[in-house]
């Protein structure tokens, strides 16, 4: 998925997204290191929210992400703070050769856009190659209790002036996957409401098929917790979080 319609809506609609819980999150997995001039890749940056606060940190960051769209209002943002991070538009599954990172980060459900076996761990290879030895991977991922309980069935809706949609989730072709219909309803400066319709797919994998694909990619997984916390997850969290080191 290329956000490609979506792209100019995006902010807007993740105003509440929490990206200071993944900034803390990063915060605390560096374990005391001193965030300024540390080297990252934020894969699927979107429009460079995260992005930005990590650049804030004093930190060394690079943006990746499928969309030109995304990248085009990423680079917007970081210009008028000051900022001029090198943005690629790649795809997880191929990525160029790089850099070598201490950190790559790829959250927000990102993975979950991988379908298939082979393209996790197409992901995973490419994640280890951009990383220095002891570097880290932090991810989160949808668990199969989100996908199945509180996606699949599910209709979200929401009433703006300016922008209103109509979120539908389905149960996807696949075990553990979700199709999420979306049309979106923009006012123009005309005073009329485009209309946008996108289809979203996501999957997810169990935590021990991620664990496996991680250690066969060079990986040792150093922790696993959920929902923002500090807590191993349960049968009902809702977003898992993993901490990763290249060996």
């Amino acid at each position: 998925m290329n956000y490609t319609g979506f792209a100019s809506l995006y902010d807007y609609l993740m105003a509440d997204a929490p990206y200071a819980g993944w900034l803390e999150f990063v915060k605390e997995s560096v374990q005391g290191q001193p965030l300024h001039g540390l080297k990252f890749i934020d894969i699927g940056c979107g429009t460079g929210e995260l992005l930005l606060l990590m650049l804030k940190q004093g930190m060394n960051g690079t943006g990746l992400d499928l969309s030109p769209e995304m990248l085009t209002i990423a680079r917007a943002k970081a210009e008028e703070e000051g900022f001029s991070p090198l943005l690629i538009e790649a795809d997880m599954t191929n990525l160029p050769e790089l850099d070598e990172y201490d950190l790559v980060t790829v959250f927000c459900d990102s993975l979950n856009y991988l379908r298939s076996v082979d393209d996790v761990q197409l992901a995973f290879a490419g994640f280890a190659k951009q990383l220095k030895k002891d570097g880290l991977l932090l991810f989160d991922v949808h668990s199969e209790y989100k996908v199945n309980e509180e996606f699949v069935g599910q209709t979200f809706a929401d009433a703006d002036e300016d922008v209103s949609y109509i979120w539908n989730s389905f149960s996807g072709e696949e075990p553990n996957s979700v199709e999420h219909e979306l049309s979106f309803f923009a006012k123009t400066e005309s005073g009329h409401y485009e209309r946008t319709d996108e289809l979203h797919v996501q999957k997810t994998f169990s935590i021990n098929q991620y664990c496996t694909w991680l250690e066969h990619a060079g990986f040792k997984v150093e922790s696993i917790t959920a929902d923002f916390t500090q807590n191993e997850p349960t049968d009902k969290s809702e977003r898992i979080f993993f901490k990763a080191i290249k060996l």
